[in-house]
């Protein structure tokens, strides 16, 4: 733990910076943004290569860039850290994991400090890694600070006031402190900074050098370590001898005697202001995409997140991570869903995408992304590293277009039904008006005496003229609107299903509609116009929706499945909980321009037994043995078809229509 970090700033370092989208190079101004940084900092390749170092890394070594890519090569890294540098980088790299380590680094005048350096990995919405920032902070002064106090403290039962003299030649903050926490000395280090003298710091005065906003958490924690006895550390704000607050890193580590007593107290204050100007630049990144990170391990079920996660889905901080908590949000129309994708995931290890609700404690819902890559560990199996997005503001700017998409497309099928309309009455009533006048003239020529039968004829073959008229015209207006061409190829029924449910999970969730999916695992393909049988799927779901509409009282339930039927065929059922079906109708629904349905056309089951005929498949309906009707189309699976080509399937399309 750092000190002075609360759990969410700790997880947001320890998770990366967040999502940074697609991009491969740094936006435009980025290089005015990280020379701003008050620290060195690199931007790497997803590959582990240097990409971009800002101003203050240029300056410091003293080299350009394209000389700086040669790093592994180079005299840049101490040569004894070199090997360890260099292996570290690389297991960061193939694992995705952090990078952490200290080592030297050559300033441009030969001369090697030491450096803190972390390597953070920044991913894209789907998870992959996009770059590497680099975080390089000076603690030369820091390891030399510890090496003095080690001898200070060596040499401590010596003398007292050589002690103090060595003390205050260490350039970091050095104090020490009695058993119960009183502060009995601090060096002239901390005494030039702050402003204070010995005097007025001994005891609890130094506290008055703390940031007030940090003062109650530091005397919390520093009661804890000193009832524990264990060393600790603390970040907090200490006000310079001029008023200003810089970071700092308060270490406090107990002297014991033989018999494990504590008896003193000794600590240093080190200046992280730098580190945290650029912690606190990382973490807006990842705040602003509303973005937590978590880790599944499957094997085991270990689930590990951020704070961001437990924002999201506003769970207490000291809520265990796991699919309990999950399932505490997710919503309960959802769960079926989640649950099968879990369920899938188990068994593929492959990555993934899925979006679903969650249902928050006040009764509000949100809409939340999430978006997994599988990193395979063997022998342990594999382990998912994912990110939830919230994604409600997203989605109800979604819902507010398709809306105003909806009025849109209905207005147009509007217009467009007065004009197919007018064209049928102009086209056809010419005809009609011919049928009837023959028909007309040739009662009168055989009712009169004698009956004109030649006369007669020759109307009766007008009349059959006018009759094909007609059908011509139908025919026409039929060719206009048909399909002429089709794409045949391998189809995945579940595949097609879930890219349909998809489309219309938001149009489902809408009118309360709660899906479940049960797909069989193994099924074979079928072979046919994936987008025609698509248009099936989906006239399905949304008949069985719209059959539900006006039920309340009761869940409205559907379920959609996948199978093998009886006879090797590969079948789709849509089931739902609605009102049913007259048995009497059973059939005709089926049939063109017959609807149960007061807004319905009754040609949308019409054209969907078409399309599945064209496939040599069957499409029928039948009654649950509950509330509800259960529609079903079978298709033979691709090794059953004879070999045609698209061809052939395209001449029955056009022969069917």
């Amino acid at each position: 733990m750092r000190i002075g970090m609360t759990n969410e700033q700790e997880r947001v370092i320890e998770d990366g910076p967040g999502r940074a989208g697609n991009a491969v190079m740094p936006a435009p101004g980025i290089d005015s943004i990280i020379d701003s940084i008050p620290a060195m900092v690199a931007f790497m390749t997803p590959s582990g290569e240097l990409e971009q170092v800002n101003r203050q890394i240029m300056e410091y070594i003293g080299a350009p860039l394209h000389e700086l890519k040669n790093w592994q090569a180079s005299e840049t890294v101490h040569p004894d850290d070199l090997p360890s540098v260099i292996a570290a980088w690389m297991h960061s790299v193939s694992t995705g994991t952090p990078y952490e380590n200290e080592h030297r680094i050559r300033r441009a005048d030969g001369v090697y400090r030491w450096f803190h350096v972390r390597g953070l990995p920044i991913r894209d919405s789907a998870g992959t890694i996009t770059r590497w920032c680099v975080l390089q902070v000076d603690i030369d002064e820091r390891r030399r600070d510890k090496a003095l106090i080690a001898s200070a403290l060596a040499e401590v039962s010596a003398s007292e006031e050589r002690l103090r003299g060595i003390i205050d030649a260490v350039p970091g903050f050095v104090w020490s402190a009695s058993p119960e926490g009183n502060v009995g000395f601090v060096n002239q280090r901390w005494c030039d900074y702050t402003g204070m003298s010995v005097e007025q710091a001994c005891g609890d005065g130094w506290t008055a050098s703390i940031h007030p906003d940090d003062a109650p958490g530091l005397a919390v924690y520093w009661q804890r370590i000193l009832q524990s006895g264990n060393a600790g550390e603390y970040e907090a704000r200490l006000r310079r001898f001029d008023g200003v607050y810089r970071w700092f890193l308060i270490r406090a580590v107990p002297q014991r005697d033989d018999t494990g007593r504590v008896v003193r107290w000794y600590g240093e204050n080190t200046d992280i202001e730098d580190r945290k100007r650029a912690e606190v630049f990382l973490a807006k990144a990842q705040r602003l995409s509303a973005t937590g990170t978590f880790s599944w391990r499957v094997s085991t079920d270990e689930i590990t997140w951020s704070d961001e996660v437990y924002r999201i889905l506003e769970l207490d901080p000291d809520t265990p991570p796991g699919f309990e908590a999950i399932y505490r949000r997710v919503h309960p129309d959802d769960i079926s869903s989640h649950r099968e994708m879990i369920k899938r995931q188990r068994r593929k290890g492959r990555d993934f995408e899925h979006e679903h609700r969650l249902l928050m404690p006040d009764g509000t819902v949100k809409y939340v992304r999430l978006v997994a890559h599988s990193i395979a560990h063997a022998p342990d199996g594999f382990e998912y590293i994912a990110a939830l997005q919230d994604i409600t503001q997203r989605r109800l700017a979604e819902e507010v277009l398709s809306k105003a998409r909806s009025e849109l497309t209905h207005l147009a099928r509007v217009a467009s039904l007065g004009a197919v309309t007018a064209s049928i009455a102009h086209e056809v009533n010419q005809p009609l008006a011919g049928i009837i006048t023959n028909a007309s003239t040739c009662l009168r020529m055989l009712g009169a005496d004698p009956p004109n039968v030649d006369g007669a004829r020759e109307t009766a073959r007008r009349t059959i003229r006018d009759g094909n008229r007609a059908a011509d015209v139908i025919n026409r207006l039929r060719a206009l609107f048909s399909k002429k061409s089709i794409t045949i190829e391998d189809v995945n029924l579940n595949d097609a299903a879930r890219e349909v449910i998809a489309m219309l999970l938001g149009e489902l969730q809408r009118n309360g509609v709660v899906l479940h999916p049960q797909f069989a695992e193994t099924l074979p393909l079928v072979r046919g116009d994936r987008v025609q049988l698509q248009q099936v799927i989906l006239n399905l779901i949304m008949n069985a929706a719209e059959a539900m509409s006006a039920i309340h009282g009761r869940p409205r339930q559907l379920i959609v499945s996948t199978g093998l039927g009886s006879d090797e065929s590969v079948y789709l059922a849509v089931k739902d909980s609605g009102n049913g079906v007259d048995p009497q109708d059973i059939e005709r629904i089926f049939n063109a321009f017959y609807t149960t349905k007061s807004s319905g056309m009754g040609v949308g089951l019409s054209i969907s037994r078409s399309i599945i005929e064209r496939h040599d498949g069957k499409l029928w309906a039948s009654a649950n043995d509950g509330p509800g009707t259960t529609f079903t189309f079978a298709i033979p699976h691709s090794t059953d078809l004879p070999q045609t080509d698209n061809r052939d399937l395209a001449d029955r399309t056009v022969e069917n229509d």
